[in-house]
């Protein structure tokens, strides 16, 4: 298939994704990125996937489907597609609870553990990291706990599958009212206002950005890629859209990806009850390799 890259060329027609259409975009993203599509959902993907058809200037759900499952369309297509059907929402500062049993339990917990002696640096992993605001607020959080603790060092994976997000996290700039959950005192130690003050945006500093590496990773992929364990692993309002045994081989893979006692965090709306997976419980969505 020729994909017209000039949408004025060609005037897009409305489409209509039909049932047989729905269902094998359905279990193309599954099979791709675990996604479960109910057909509640199909409404939503009719709407998120006419822009992928506007900017291609493809008329129909069937030649669109007919090119993203083709080779050429899986190497240059997919990922696309992935950004328009994944959700991103998160805050700075988001379940704050967790923030603080890191600080008051499981940061010195690990490193009563360590008995002082390794130099390695603190490893945690912001697993489905979206725009980036939680893994700069674990940037927050660590930078304040390290004051008074000479050789403290920290570092943070983040990772997300949509490019989108990932781009804006890399960049660290964020609407001024997205960062009024962060605490005044942490704003004017880790915020930069834009010289420019009617766009009313702001940058996280160079010290936090240069704690955060970020990453695409598909949590389908066997290998995720990652070669360090971690000491920590956040992954927070991302498997509620997995089904079970979904959750329960990407639950595997981060007992796996963490040291011995270290840490998993998931949302208040999330619980591994049913998985056979082997965590303790040690707090509301706080588990313990």
């Amino acid at each position: 298939m020729t994909i017209n890259q000039d949408y004025s060329m060609k005037p897009h027609l409305s489409a209509t994704l039909r049932d047989r259409e729905f269902q094998l975009f359905s279990n193309f993203i599954y099979d791709n990125v675990g996604i479960k599509m109910p057909a509640a959902k199909k409404t939503m993907l009719e709407a998120r996937l006419q822009k992928r058809l506007k900017a291609l200037g493809i008329p129909s759900f069937e030649e669109y489907g007919n090119y993203v499952f083709s080779p050429d369309g899986r190497a240059t297509e997919l990922i696309h597609l992935i950004d328009v059907v994944t959700t991103n929402k998160t805050d700075f500062f988001r379940e704050p609870g967790h923030f603080d049993f890191m600080v008051k339990t499981a940061l010195p917990t690990i490193l009563d553990g360590r008995g002082g002696s390794s130099r390695d640096p603190l490893r945690i992993w912001s697993a489905g990291c979206s725009t980036g605001e939680e893994p700069y607020t674990m940037a927050m959080v660590l930078s304040e706990f390290a004051i008074g603790r000479p050789g403290f060092r920290a570092a943070i994976t983040a990772t997300d599958i949509c490019t989108q997000v990932l781009q804006t996290a890399r960049t660290g700039i964020y609407p001024e009212e997205r960062t009024d959950p962060i605490p005044l005192n942490l704003k004017k130690k880790y915020l930069l206002r834009s010289r420019e003050k009617s766009k009313s945006l702001v940058r996280i500093c160079p010290q936090l950005r240069s704690l955060v590496t970020f990453r695409r990773i598909n949590f389908m992929d066997d290998d995720l890629g990652i070669a360090e364990k971690m000491d920590i692993i956040f992954c927070r309002n991302v498997v509620i859209y997995f089904d079970k045994p979904t959750q329960q081989t990407l639950m595997r893979k981060f007992h796996k990806q963490l040291k011995p006692g270290g840490y998993l965090f998931i949302g208040h709306s999330e619980t591994l009850s049913g998985l056979d997976v082997d965590f303790k419980a040690v707090a509301s969505t706080v588990y313990r390799k």
